[in-house]
C-alpha cells in the first residue's frame, strides 16, 4: 500500500569537503514543490546545486540543478519510488568542498542523504477516497447522517429542496459496503447521484 510522510525529515552528510543537506517531506504538487526548493535557494545562496525530486502522480519531476544529467535528480528520485512514497519532495543542497566525486559519488551522496532522512521520516498510509451522493425523503436524514458519522466518513454538504442532498467523503475500501448497507437500511428509499 502507497504511503506518504507524515512530517518532514533532515539529514546531513559531508563527502570530500562538499556538505549535504537533505530533506524530505510532504507535498501534494509540482507548483508547491518549486515553492519550497526557491525558498532553499534564498535561505542557502552559497550553495553550488539545489537538487530536488517529486513524487505526486502526474506531477512528479526529477531536477539536477547543474549536476551531470543522472547523477542527482534521478537517483533521488529512484530512493522514493523504491520506499513506495507517494506524495513526497526530496531536496538535497549542496555546498561544494572543491573536489570532485566523479558520477559515481555523487550518485551515491544523492541517494544516500535522500535515504538517510528517510530513516527518521514519520509514514502513514496514503487510503484512495471516494466522494458518494445520494437524496432521501426528509425523514431519513437523521438516519443517514447517523449512519456517515458512524463511517467515520466526512460529510461534506447537504442541501435542503424537495429531497434532501447529502455528500459525504470516505476511503474507497468501504464505500461499496456501505452503499449496500444504505440500501438495505433505506428499504429503496435512497436515490444515488454522480458527485459534484
Amino acid at each position: 500500500m502507497p504511503q506518504t510522510l507524515a512530517a518532514p525529515a533532515h539529514s546531513e552528510l559531508l563527502i570530500k569537503k562538499s556538505r549535504f543537506i537533505g530533506c524530505v517531506q510532504p507535498m501534494a504538487d509540482r507548483a508547491s514543490a518549486q515553492q519550497v526548493v526557491e525558498r532553499l535557494r534564498r535561505e542557502h545562496p552559497g550553495a553550488a546545486h539545489v537538487c530536488w525530486a517529486l513524487l505526486a502522480g502526474g506531477q512528479s519531476a526529477a531536477v539536477d540543478d547543474g549536476e551531470p544529467s543522472g547523477t542527482a535528480g534521478r537517483p533521488m528520485l529512484d530512493v522514493l519510488r523504491h520506499q513506495e512514497l507517494e506524495g513526497v519532495l526530496a531536496t538535497v543542497v549542496r555546498y561544494f568542498g572543491g573536489v570532485k566525486l566523479g558520477a559515481g559519488g555523487l550518485v551515491r551522496a544523492y541517494t544516500d542523504c535522500v535515504a538517510r532522512a528517510l530513516l527518521d521520516a514519520p509514514r502513514i498510509v496514503l487510503q484512495r477516497m471516494v466522494c458518494l451522493r445520494c437524496s432521501v425523503p426528509y425523514a431519513l436524514e437523521g438516519l443517514l447522517r447517523r449512519e456517515i458519522a458512524g463511517a467515520q466518513a466526512e460529510l461534506m454538504e447537504v442541501a435542503h429542496g424537495s429531497l434532501v442532498t447529502l455528500q459525504w467523503r470516505m476511503p474507497e475500501a468501504a464505500g461499496a459496503a456501505f452503499v449496500a448497507h444504505l440500501n438495505d437500511i433505506g428499504q429503496g428509499r435512497i436515490g444515488w447521484l454522480d458527485p459534484e
